[in-house]
């Protein structure tokens, strides 16, 4: 079902994987990734081969950025993890300033 998401979705041909590894809900380490759109301390958006990722917690911390290879690992309390479907034509950074009225 994954591997049909992602054939449908990418419209390039692209044979990364994406994973999302946590430990101990303090450190992350994301495949997949093409580009950090924002961060801050308490919430990252980062674009994946899968789609928008959305992290949200607390004293969230950039550990370790390999564009190369497209990953991404975060340190900090987590809270949660949602991606974000692009398919009304909004962009995802608007996502945010709906989550936080």
């Amino acid at each position: 079902m994954m591997s049909q998401y992602y054939e449908s979705s990418s419209n390039k041909v692209n044979t990364q994987e994406h994973d999302v590894i946590m430990r101990g809900r303090r450190l992350l380490d994301i495949t997949g990734v093409k580009q950090v759109e924002s961060f801050d301390n308490e919430e990252f958006l980062l674009e994946t081969v899968m789609g928008f990722l959305a992290i949200r917690g607390q004293n969230l911390q950039m550990k370790n950025l390999d564009v190369d290879k497209g990953i991404v690992s975060i340190k900090g309390k987590v809270f949660d993890l949602v991606y974000i479907d692009d398919q009304n034509g909004d962009k995802a950074k608007g996502f945010f300033s709906k989550l936080f009225r």
